[in-house]
């Protein structure tokens, strides 16, 4: 314990992730490294919870495709390192042998000489990829009053969606024990207060250190392991019984309100990735980016404020239920139900409805967006539509899934 008696607590974040379920915004990035919410990339929520959560002792394990996301922390995560505080990116380093991460487990394995070095109390393990606040204190304090090795962040869920989640389930005469884990089952059983309901995993765990360095250790020698953390680490601690959950509906942040409060949205796909964008635009938003009291940190651009021009002769420069980001220029186009990122510029006559354009898109006259992503660097022709014959769109080499939502990569090339 420190000197004040509080815990040392060490937070190693999970950035590894491939995200093959987001390509094509994957192709190029890391998935923690994805854009969001117009300033954002998807670590940004994590590494601003924990640090708002009073944690400054930070380390990103990250493998796949790994440049983008390096320079963004470097860059958005400079901390004083007067009081020892860092943020501090580890990519894969074969320091065991020549293998490179087989897992999350593997993953912390493999890292184990960062938890040595800081020799902390307690070590909390969080994703990269999940849009959410969170304060990490909370779940600490439940876990070091239980006195478990692991504790593991759950969310209520309808039990009809049980087989879309790794579904927590717990003692009946101990509520916060964990009696099952497992996952996606079709035979979940409901919870004790709530038989409608189940918890979801939200992949985020606190440790005590002995127990996790133990568990990852012995992990590392069984045979068929997946070496990961939800499928393999976090069932070992339940069937020793000493793996508890943590109620997120339970955690208190500082400025939430009754619509946002308990939001968690997995993006691990291109439907979830788009919709949790479209919880940011309406006028009370789901998901409520504006809280000051729990802010989400990241990297500013030097970009000059947002312009809109021309209103008149049918050229109307507005945006309507959007997120604007600094340096876009609405120049009598029509933007509704929309997310624009930095650099974007929307030319005369141009409408784009529920969409989500990422950085340095230029969009030219006489355009029509409609349920579509568009990455970065990449220029729209006069005259093109996009979003409206499913058919013209694929024959383009977009990516349009099952809902119609359609994804132009980065830099591709689009023809009208």
């Amino acid at each position: 314990m420190s000197r004040r008696g509080a815990p040392k607590v060490l937070v190693i974040v999970l950035a590894g992730g491939e995200g093959k379920r987001l390509m094509p915004l994957t192709a190029d990035r890391a998935k923690p490294a994805v854009p969001f919410g117009g300033n954002y990339r998807l670590i940004d929520f994590a590494l601003s919870n924990v640090i708002n959560s009073g944690y400054r002792q930070v380390v990103v394990l990250t493998q796949y495709k790994s440049h983008s996301l390096d320079r963004h922390v470097s860059q958005a995560w400079r901390m004083s390192t007067m009081l020892g505080n860092y943020v501090a990116a580890i990519p894969a380093q074969q320091r065991l042998d020549k293998s490179w991460y087989t897992g999350s487990a593997n993953a912390i394995y493999q890292s184990l000489n960062a938890i040595r070095d800081e020799r902390p109390d307690i070590v909390v393990v969080v994703g990269a990829d999940h849009v959410y606040r969170m304060d990490f204190s909370q779940m600490v304090e439940q876990h070091l009053d239980s006195g478990a090795g692991c504790t593991v962040a759950a969310i209520r869920q309808p039990i009809g969606l049980s087989d879309q989640f790794g579904v927590i389930e717990v003692d009946a005469a101990d509520p916060t024990r964990i009696s099952a884990f497992r996952e996606k089952p079709t035979d979940a059983i409901g919870l004790p207060d709530s038989p409608g309901e189940v918890y979801a995993s939200m992949g985020n765990y606190v440790f005590t250190t002995d127990a996790l360095v133990d568990a990852v250790t012995r992990d590392d020698t069984v045979e068929g392991s997946k070496h990961d953390m939800g499928g393999d680490i976090v069932p070992d601690f339940v069937s020793r019984q000493d793996a508890y959950a943590y109620d997120f509906n339970a955690n208190e942040v500082p400025g939430a309100t009754d619509r946002d409060r308990a939001y968690w949205r997995d993006v691990g796909t291109l439907d979830s990735y788009y919709e949790a964008h479209m919880d940011l635009t309406s006028i009370h938003p789901i998901f409520n980016l504006y809280n000051y009291d729990w802010p989400i940190y990241t990297h500013q651009q030097p970009h000059p404020p947002a312009k809109f021009v021309h209103g008149d002769q049918g050229r109307f420069g507005e945006a309507l239920n959007s997120c604007v980001a600094p340096g876009v220029v609405v120049s009598g186009a029509r933007v509704n139900n929309s997310i624009l990122s930095p650099q974007v510029h929307l030319h005369s006559y141009t409408t784009v409805e529920d969409s989500v354009l990422l950085d340095r898109v230029d969009v030219g006259r006489h355009v029509q967006l409609q349920r579509v992503i568009v990455d970065k660097d990449v220029t729209i022709p006069e005259g093109t539509t996009i979003g409206v014959d499913r058919e013209h769109d694929e024959a383009r080499g977009f990516v349009v899934t099952e809902s119609g939502l359609t994804v132009v990569g980065k830099g591709q090339v689009v023809t009208p």
